[in-house]
């Protein structure tokens, strides 16, 4: 059906409910001869009279009677959607769709978030750890979380967490039969490891950096993951040095489970942001989401 033939439609029952062109026209916005005409040509396309019209009244035919049965539960549903499609407008309600990190779930947005969905509980959140980068328009996310330096220009991105870096850190258990390195090229000759980006499927060059100086490192070694907390496991359990995230690492580095090496090479990062499509129109539940994971 044409757009054209359904604002037809809406307009014989505007007329069939007023029993009148002129309250129709008003009720309508617009003059009784436009209806008029209007009507005459959705019976001249149907080939059938509609409405029985005479000096002082207007009535549905047998006809107009049919379709006002067909049309009238149609049109009162949509206009129940409509209604709730508005409710939700105005009420955070509804999921939010986040790909993430899992350190940036576990450090930053889990934290923040798992309070605050409490006084919200029409709103859901679907919160999909990939280390990788995702096409959240394509893939249908309404944000991604990375570090801020990976962010598209032409998103939106809110700061949601403070630097952070990456740290080499091992096992005393596999210094005590390794020299320690002193230099990320001493890397080539140490078991690490390493971790796959999943949705490259590359293995993540070791960066590193000192004195202006940049350096990439690709390391080898027995094992490799896609999770930094897998890769924390193993070095503890000596099979080798991982490159991690210094804020989750603290607690082994303290308490002499692990190691830190090459600590002056281990440079900073920008924090994590929030990152969306500039051009949409945000849902109340998205913009909770948002006000609660932004940094103060």
């Amino acid at each position: 059906m044409k757009r054209e033939d359904l604002n037809d439609m809406l307009w014989f029952l505007a007329v069939a409910e007023e029993r009148s062109f002129t309250k129709a026209a008003a009720k309508l916005g617009t003059s009784q001869s436009t209806i008029s005409h209007t009507i005459k040509k959705l019976e001249a396309r149907i080939g059938l009279r509609l409405l029985t019209r005479t000096t002082r009244s207007v009535s549905p035919t047998e006809a107009g009677e049919r379709l006002i049965r067909s049309l009238a539960p149609r049109i009162e549903e949509l206009e129940s959607e409509i209604d709730q499609l508005m409710e939700i407008r105005d009420k955070p309600s509804g999921t939010v769709r986040i790909t993430l990190s899992d350190h940036a779930l576990e450090s930053i947005v889990w934290p923040k978030l798992r309070n605050v969905l409490k006084h919200y509980p029409d709103i859901g959140l679907e919160l999909n750890t990939d280390n990788g980068f995702r096409n959240i328009v394509e893939d249908r996310f309404d944000a991604g979380v990375r570090l801020g330096e990976s962010v598209d220009k032409d998103m939106i991105a809110v700061r949601i967490g403070p630097d952070w870096r990456l740290v080499a850190v091992g096992s005393p258990d596999y210094f005590a039969r390794r020299t320690a390195p002193e230099k990320p090229q001493d890397l080539v000759g140490h078991i690490c490891i390493n971790n796959r980006q999943s949705r490259s499927g590359g293995l993540y060059a070791w960066e590193f950096a000192k004195d202006d100086r940049e350096l990439r490192v690709r390391v080898d070694g027995q094992l490799t993951f896609s999770t930094t907390y897998a890769m924390i496991d193993a070095a503890v359990k000596g099979y080798g040095i991982a490159y991690v995230p210094e804020d989750i690492v603290a607690r082994e580095i303290e308490a002499g489970r692990l190691l830190q090496v090459l600590d002056d090479w281990c440079p900073s990062f920008p924090g994590y942001h929030l990152y969306y499509p500039s051009r949409r129109q945000n849902s109340p539940a998205f913009k909770v989401i948002v006000e609660a994971l932004r940094q103060s």
